[in-house]
């Protein structure tokens, strides 16, 4: 709870009425307390306006926050709270500039009463109460309470809002008072806290629907053959056969960075195993074309799992007709192209 002025205030001002105006004694000294105390007051707010013109003009000045205005007596306590758009950098100024104004103002006032008028009221009050309305405000009371105002804007030191932190309870208002409608803010993206290996699992759980960016955005050369703990699972195999529409351009992306189709998972399958179980049709048309890996010509083809099956086998077994056939035409794509080489190195020989 903020402290309330007034509880020292009317106290003071009471036994302020009761001071001796005509004694020398008592004029003096009320003199030297208020011209000491008023001297510290105003080094110390002439270092603090330094310090916030320096975090006016500095990093995050220009960012919007919302301020809520001092609470005043009596108010409506259910009433909405209001808060004004400001820029960072422009309030914190503004606030010094106050503070140096209404401090400079203020000793003006209380000497102008005391050497025209011969009041000492001011004096025996301003001295008692000088100091707590310095701490009370709020660049102040973090220059001597908070640590400075290094990293102001992390602590919210005039109890301002960001955007996001409004709620429908709150209304906004420009600097006339007039109500301002804030257009929905924009979603932060959250970031993905996810290890690569939870990443690359559960792209292939979401199957054919899966949302590959952020597998796409995490893979790097340090990674792109990473296999997972338990079946040794790589990015070239799930990618291969999980069936999205991107498959194409993606493993293009994968080979740039040096994923290997020949590496084989627990069960002795390599990318083109996967292929051919799980019917990746795209990623078969990939593995064994000239612009992918040219799978056949590596003899993956050929490389049987645990149980003595071949890609085109699993293929077959499981009805995946469309794989089987990129697989047997590429097989004999390739033995034609064989066959014409012998050929014509024969040719040459005679």
């Amino acid at each position: 709870m903020a402290f309330n002025k007034m509880f020292v205030m009317v106290p003071v001002m009471l036994a302020a009425r009761k001071l001796d105006g005509e004694d020398p004694n008592i004029v003096f000294l009320l003199r030297c307390s208020y011209g000491t105390v008023q001297f510290l007051i105003f080094l110390i707010t002439a270092y603090v306006y330094i310090q916030a013109t320096a975090v006016s003009t500095g990093a995050g000045s220009d960012r919007t926050i919302y301020v809520a205005p001092p609470p005043q007596p009596f108010e409506d306590p259910n009433a909405k709270k209001k808060y004004t758009e400001q820029k960072f950098g422009a309030h914190v100024a503004s606030q010094a500039r106050s503070l140096l104004t209404s401090t400079v103002f203020g000793v003006m006032m209380t000497l102008g009463l005391h050497w025209y008028k011969g009041m000492i009221v001011g004096l025996a009050i301003q001295t008692i109460m000088g100091p707590l309305s310095l701490i009370e405000n709020p660049l102040a009371k973090a220059v001597l309470m908070g640590g400075g105002l290094q990293n102001a804007a992390e602590k919210k030191i005039f109890g301002e809002k960001a955007r996001e932190e409004l709620t429908s309870d709150d209304e906004i208002v420009d600097s006339a008072g007039n109500a301002v409608v804030l257009k929905k803010a924009p979603k932060k993206e959250k970031k993905d806290t996810r290890s690569f290996e939870e990443i690359l699992l559960d792209t292939w759980d979401a199957g054919a629907e899966a949302d590959i960016g952020s597998l796409m955005a995490a893979m790097k050369k340090s990674n792109i053959n990473f296999r997972t703990e338990e079946s040794g699972w790589t990015p070239i195999m799930i990618m291969a056969a999980i069936g999205v529409k991107q498959t194409t351009s993606a493993m293009k992306q994968m080979k740039a960075l040096g994923a290997d189709p020949a590496i084989t998972d627990e069960e002795g399958w390599n990318a083109l195993h996967w292929t051919g179980f799980h019917g990746g049709v795209d990623g078969a048309k990939f593995l064994v074309s000239e612009s992918g890996y040219s799978c056949i010509k590596l003899g993956l083809h050929k490389v049987t799992d645990k149980d003595g099956k071949t890609a085109l086998e699993h293929a077959k077994a499981e009805g995946n007709d469309a794989v089987a056939k990129i697989i047997s035409d590429a097989i004999s794509a390739e033995s034609t192209e064989g066959e014409k080489e012998t050929d014509e190195g024969l040719r040459k020989r005679k």
